[in-house]
């Protein structure tokens, strides 16, 4: 419509200005001017309303044919000669207008595309962030009902850990094995206690005594060679672990000591744990590092050690004298290369350097030999007579945790399948002392006799015998003895009476059943605020997050399978052992073994 209208209206201009036989002089004029105004108002028309086109057009027309030459005759007017090549001219000017015209409505065209183009990109992104936000909306509520029913399963597990369901995988979950397993019943219990464990522990005292009393002289001899100004200084042993708590149970028996020590003036020790407020890895909790440092140095660093203070000025902190030894010094402090932390493996072969000179020193006054029993456990003594008998002892380095009784150990004796260290220079906190003296507390509670170590002692050997037939597993004594402690805390003195040995001995076994099939048994002191206050344990430990010793089964699968299989084997085989290293029991106490399904 648009098209045919500006033709029609360039006819119209171009009939009223002449014609080829009569045109006058103005005629090439105004025919330029109607072509012009035919010009503007196609692009009026393009850039404008359609009315304003209309007008200007129509004014063309008028404007035309007033100034027509028949309209207005001038005198002696004549007809240019030039008439042909006007007329020519008004057609070549009349086809660059249609070619305009088509340029002008390709570049709409383009431009109307252009606009689609963008706007259906704009309702495509809108389309998906629509759906974005859909998606995004089922996602966190199914997370939501995921995280609602794990929260249930847990607390259902936690009011009904004795029952086991029916839909059970093979090998997480124990609780059919329990089913028709023969369990003693007290007078059994009772005999093999008293025949099997108290009988084979009566020298335990005697033996803790001479190595205690042997240790502490090849200690003085070990200070009397080591030098003052260099060497690290030794303090005196400690008795810890099973052997000093009394429930020992297995031969050959073992006696622990640590042995704190403290670097040389005017050296000291910065210790810093994995609660201490830095992140740490999952499998670095538990450990800590410990950094050698001066005594007058800040933590948080002095200034000159930052910034060049110039050679015309001086620290008054610091003086040249008091400067800081180079690297090859630090590695006489048993640090770990270019670093300031202590290292466990220098720490270890120092002290065996350091035993085996003070033991030279004062060999003379035995009339045995001493020496290393293990390779792997640089700590590990063993005394041989001439009789052919030997006593086994373990003498370990810590160094003590600020002023509490929580020591950074350096290595563990008897590790198991435990995991070992991340590296040299993280050491493993032991809580040993505060354990021992945790059972003591308790123990002036309960009633006389109690019957807690004695379930100790019974799971320990049990366990061990089993260990013996089947190789080791991941359980440890450790463990079983954090099991104790728990149940210590959970029960009222008065259950842990001794003819309640056999229900307590049970709630042992339930409770390291149910700790297997969840694969967390939990640190006793970390992260536990029932703590006494008697003990004066470190605040610290007890807000910290708890402590999954269990944790190596979760990464490791075949330490759990081998230690469930263990586990097994030492509930189906628990009568047949105890059987075995129990004297002859009347008839009618025979008859009390029973069927017990735990």
């Amino acid at each position: 419509m648009r098209v045919w209208f500006l033709k029609a209206s360039g006819d119209l201009a171009t009939k009223y200005l002449g014609t080829v036989g009569n045109v006058r002089e103005n005629t090439w004029i105004s025919c330029s001017t109607a072509t012009s105004a035919l010009q503007i108002a196609t692009h009026s028309w393009e850039g404008t309303a359609m009315p304003v086109g209309i007008f200007r057009v129509c004014l063309v027309v008028i404007t035309a044919i007033v100034n027509h030459p028949l309209l207005f005759p001038k005198e002696n007017g004549t007809v240019p000669e030039n008439a042909e090549e006007i007329i020519q001219k008004m057609k070549e000017r009349e086809e660059s207008l249609r070619l305009e015209q088509l340029r002008l409505e390709q570049e709409i065209a383009d431009q109307e595309a252009t606009q689609k183009a963008l706007e259906k990109p704009a309702e495509v992104v809108q389309e998906s962030k629509e759906e974005k936000v859909r998606w995004d909306m089922w996602t966190a509520l199914s997370m939501v009902i995921f995280l609602l029913i794990e929260l249930w399963r847990q607390d259902f597990q936690e009011g009904n850990w004795q029952d086991t369901g029916g839909e059970e995988d093979d090998m997480a979950v124990l609780g059919k094995v329990f089913k028709g397993v023969a369990f003693p019943d007290k007078a059994v219990l009772a005999s093999f206690y008293e025949k099997r464990i108290l009988g084979t522990t009566g020298d335990m005292a005697r033996m803790r005594e001479m190595v205690e009393g042997f240790a502490d002289d090849l200690l003085e001899a070990l200070r009397s060679v080591c030098n003052r100004d260099a060497d690290m200084e030794v303090e005196d042993c400690m008795g810890v672990g099973s052997m000093y708590e009394n429930w020992r149970v297995r031969k050959p028996f073992v006696c622990d000591l640590i042995v704190p020590f403290a670097p040389p003036e005017p050296y000291c020790f910065r210790t810093q744990t994995w609660c201490s407020g830095n992140s740490f890895p999952p499998d670095e909790q538990g450990y800590g590092t410990i950094k050698v440092c001066r005594a007058d140095e800040d933590v948080t660093g002095c200034i000159c050690d930052k910034t060049k203070l110039g050679e015309d000025m001086l620290c008054l902190l610091h003086s040249q004298a008091n400067t800081t030894r180079p690297s090859s010094e630090m590695e006489d402090l048993l640090c770990f290369k270019n670093t300031q932390y202590l290292d466990a493996d220098q720490v270890m072969k120092w002290f065996q350097i350091a035993v085996t000179k003070a033991w030279n020193r004062i060999s003379h006054k035995y009339e045995f030999d001493l020496s290393f029993s293990l390779l792997d456990s640089p700590g590990a003594l063993k005394i041989k007579f001439r009789s052919g008998k030997s006593i086994a002892f373990n003498l370990t380095p810590v160094v003590q945790y600020e002023n509490s009784d929580v020591y950074f150990i350096s290595h563990f004796p008897r590790r198991g399948l435990a995991a070992d260290l991340p590296s040299s220079t993280h050491w493993f906190l032991t809580f040993t002392v505060y354990e021992r003296r945790f059972i003591q507390l308790v123990s002036k509670t309960l009633p006389a006799n109690a019957c807690h170590v004695s379930c100790l002692q019974i799971l320990s050997f049990l366990h061990g015998k089993q260990c013996s037939l089947t190789g080791p597993s991941g359980l440890t004594n450790y463990h079983l003895k954090t099991v104790m402690l728990h149940l210590l805390q959970a029960r009222p003195s008065q259950d842990w009476a001794p003819e309640n040995l056999e229900a307590r001995l049970q709630d042992m076994l339930k409770f390291l059943e149910k700790c297997l099939h969840e694969k967390k048994l939990y640190h006793f002191f970390i992260g536990n605020g029932k703590v006494p206050a008697e003990l004066g344990f470190p605040i610290i430990f007890q807000r910290a997050e708890p402590l999954n010793l269990f944790r190596p089964f979760v990464l490791r699968r075949d330490v759990y399978r081998k230690t469930v299989d263990t586990f097994h084997e030492m509930l189906r085989n628990m009568l047949a052992l105890i059987n075995e290293y129990t004297v002859h029991i009347p008839l009618a106490h025979t008859n009390g073994i029973r069927k017990e399904s735990l």
